[in-house]
């Protein structure tokens, strides 16, 4: 691996996310783990322990569709997207908290992200997809792998080793407190803080970095304040708020608007792709398949709507808008580059496929790493284990 001479001063502005992009990371997705009232120590620590591995994994596999003379370059750039691509593992880890064990999780890392590397460079390099803020190719990727791997870690009736006594105890960690839900609370503010740095800190123009930030402030706002006002509605008693709401679907606009984030919404339609993330994230209902942490109404379709809102836009696009700044965006539409270039419709199709093979492809290898993870070698909890930090830590 070698370093690289530096970037430029147009790379120092649009890469001033990576600093921004760590705290997410480390920080907003961590304690937004700790809601579990008995898993505290596992949501930190193996949120920990996942990313900084993730991370150098990451810079190999990502690097493997770009190195020139078998060399890695390594910059700033690089570190970011190491980070980014940490995102998807912990999106996942989000799916499993409580329930894979940490040789289960270090295994699932490892396999994930040698797939999304793959799936990124489909999205990116050949349907060259515009996603900047990855709802595509990181949110909807993490959260369908991991309820792929979640469906096949799925224990069937009768499969129990805990009796009844035993079996109310471990469903009763699987809740909150109401410390463990303001410990939570910490990383969804954090997330929200810096949820624009994320979304912007690929953006290939200076142009195209400030729409990013602007939109995604935007859109996050639209969707907190929606989520309040529908989680008043939809909760168990009318007129309170639930925290679960508050934690997630406040989120949900910053995942919503990210694969369109550098297009030209416009500050209205900023807005309402966040109301329309507000919306879907508190109601969506669950299907069967466990998700501790509520990532498919985080993650999973607010990144599917994102997906088809850049299809919309996509479909949309004019150098009237963009100017020059068109081509910068959607790459395969410049004529100088690519014969015959790409035309707008066309482009929308490609953001389809980018999508379809995404959801297709997450899910599938989800499903077959759970299998595998099935296997005695990877030491799966017991279900009287399960939600239980003292399996893993010793506690005070």
């Amino acid at each position: 691996m070698k370093v690289p001479p530096p970037l430029g001063n147009r790379w120092l502005k649009i890469l001033n996310g990576f600093e921004d992009t760590h705290v997410m990371i480390f920080i907003g997705f961590g304690f937004l783990m700790t809601f579990l009232k008995r898993y505290s120590y596992s949501a930190l620590g193996f949120n920990w322990l996942l990313a900084a591995l993730v991370v150098q994994w990451a810079i190999v596999c990502q690097q493997f569709y770009e190195m020139k003379n078998y060399e890695i370059f390594i910059n700033k750039k690089t570190l970011l997207e190491a980070d980014i691509m940490s995102a998807t593992v912990l999106i996942t880890f989000g799916a499993l908290l409580g329930v894979a064990s940490g040789v289960q999780l270090l295994f699932i890392a490892v396999v994930e992200v040698a797939v999304a590397c793959a799936n990124m460079y489909l999205v990116n390099d050949v349907f060259k997809a515009t996603d900047v803020g990855g709802s595509i190719a990181i949110h909807t990727f993490g959260a369908y792998f991991g309820l792929g791997v979640s469906l096949a870690l799925r224990s069937k009736k009768g499969d129990s080793d805990t009796g009844n006594g035993q079996a109310a105890h471990v469903a009763d960690l699987a809740g909150p407190s109401y410390a463990s839900d303001v410990t939570a609370m910490i990383g969804s503010i954090f997330l929200w803080i810096y949820w624009p740095s994320f979304n912007s800190g690929l953006a290939d123009t200076p142009e195209g970095y400030q729409r990013a930030v602007i939109n995604t402030y935007l859109s996050l706002a639209a969707s907190t304040v929606t989520s309040f006002v529908l989680s008043a509605l939809v909760s168990k008693h009318e007129g309170r708020f639930d925290m679960v709401h508050v934690q997630n679907s406040t989120l949900a606009g910053g995942v919503a608007v990210g694969s369109v984030c550098n297009l030209y919404t416009g500050p209205g339609g900023a807005l309402a792709v966040g109301i329309g993330a507000g919306i879907i994230s508190p109601r969506l209902a669950k299907f069967g398949i466990l998700d501790t942490c509520g990532v498919n109404n985080l993650h999973g379709m607010p990144g599917v709507y994102s997906g088809l809102l850049s299809i919309l836009f996509a479909g949309l696009a004019t150098e009237e808008n963009y100017g020059d700044g068109l081509h910068k965006i959607f790459k395969a539409m410049d004529p100088a580059e690519y014969t015959p270039a790409r035309t707008a419709g066309g482009q929308a199709l490609y953001q389809l496929a980018a999508l379809v093979v995404t959801l297709v492809l997450s899910f599938g290898s989800g499903l077959i790493t759970g299998f595998i993870t099935k296997l005695p070698i990877f030491d799966r909890l017991k279900e009287s284990e399960k939600y239980d930090d003292e399996v893993n830590w010793e506690l005070p």
